[in-house]
């Protein structure tokens, strides 16, 4: 346990006001220590019947009761920086009762519910994981799931998972796979007043951004469900003065590609749309999506327990559903908060989106 006093959370209070203290730990992915601490004391002093460990800032509750299945429900304590949106408050709008501030929607309100439930479910009918971790907003080889994945595995291992991201209280299968690359140009510097002499990196990139434009994402259905692919150009740099013709200049690209494309198809996808163009590219990040897999048992279990009015779609982002999906665990992404919001500076989760998570829930746990 950690030695250094952590922020106090009360497990018994009711679902806004446990959000709301959560979402007062800052937490900026690299800053996640108090906000774990706070998770590993209140589960330490308020649910006896877990097994709690610590791995850096991760936190991890279990059960071991040698029951049959093992349900594993995760979420991320880590959000994106503070935009003036801290602390939380509270505010009508619309008529619809709300909960404003960083990591309302992305995903403190899905680690609210899920730490409430670690607390309450000491009966349920399947033996549990809680995982509350760092480092989910940043690069994937950063992500705790990563380093859990290749050095304590035995800790991910679960017969269906559920991510606590918003999804507004409904279920998303599967997620997109993402690709990062790096598309250099060069040229020839020169002074800009004789540029005949030069040959401009930046005008090469030119090609790019009008292919870009262009260019007519697919859209798959898997499932019954639509993920829609995104190919889009996300930061550009070059020039060093303003009376300099540029050697250098580069493109950041960002590849969503559906559940059902290999991350090699993906690059190779890539490399296709840009053929013909002299360019340098270079993969700097990737991470493979997740089929639905919500025809497994599991699954329509879950389903049933929320009810038939629950909606059903694809996930249009990534998430780390797609871990476990590489390790052979179906999972869904189910929390509290519209995803569109997730990063905006008016982030903010419904408050009956709160209620109806938790409610859904606690019956797929207490069923």
């Amino acid at each position: 346990m950690t030695s250094h006093a952590a922020p106090a959370l009360d497990p018994s209070a009711d679902i806004v006001d446990l959000t709301a203290a959560i979402v007062d730990i800052e937490s900026v992915s690299g800053n996640e220590r108090a906000l774990a601490d706070a998770v590993e004391q209140t589960l330490r002093a308020h649910a006896p019947h877990l097994e709690v460990l610590r791995d850096g800032d991760t936190v991890i509750a279990r059960t071991a009761r040698g029951l049959d299945r093992r349900v594993l429900l995760a979420g991320h304590l880590d959000t994106v920086p503070v935009a003036d949106n801290l602390p939380s408050s509270r505010r009508t709008h619309e008529g619809r009762e709300e909960l404003v501030g960083r990591g309302t929607c992305d995903m403190k309100g899905g680690v609210a519910v899920l730490l409430k439930l670690a607390v309450e479910a000491d009966a349920a009918p399947m033996d549990l994981t809680w995982i509350f971790y760092d480092h989910e907003e940043v690069a994937a080889a950063d992500n705790s799931l990563t380093r859990l994945a290749a050095e304590r595995p035995e800790l991910l291992e679960a017969d269906f998972a559920i991510l606590g991201e918003p999804t507004s209280a409904g279920v998303e299968g599967g997620c997109k796979g993402t690709m990062k690359l790096e598309v250099t140009a060069r040229g020839i510097a020169a002074h800009s007043a004789r540029d005949w002499v030069g040959d401009n990196a930046i005008h090469h990139l030119a090609p790019v951004l009008e292919r870009l434009s262009a260019y007519e994402a697919r859209r798959a259905v898997i499932d019954g469900l639509e993920y829609r692919e995104c190919f889009n150009a996300v930061a550009i740099s070059g020039g060093i003065a303003g009376n300099v013709i540029p050697d250098r200049a580069s493109a950041t690209l960002n590849y969503r590609f559906a559940p059902d494309t290999t991350e090699a198809q993906a690059e190779a996808h890539v490399r296709e749309v840009l053929a013909g163009l002299d360019l340098e590219i270079e993969v700097t990040d990737s991470a493979p999506g997740a089929l639905p897999g919500l025809d497994t048992p599991a699954a329509r279990e879950f389903l049933a327990a929320l009810g038939d009015e629950v909606t059903v779609a694809a996930k249009q982002g990534w998430t780390d559903v797609a871990r476990f999906s590489a390790l052979g665990t179906p999972a869904v992404n189910f929390g509290p908060g519209d995803p569109l919001l997730a990063h905006t500076d008016d982030e903010h989760v419904p408050l009956a989106d709160l209620r109806t998570a938790l409610e859904g829930l606690r019956r797929f746990l207490t069923a």
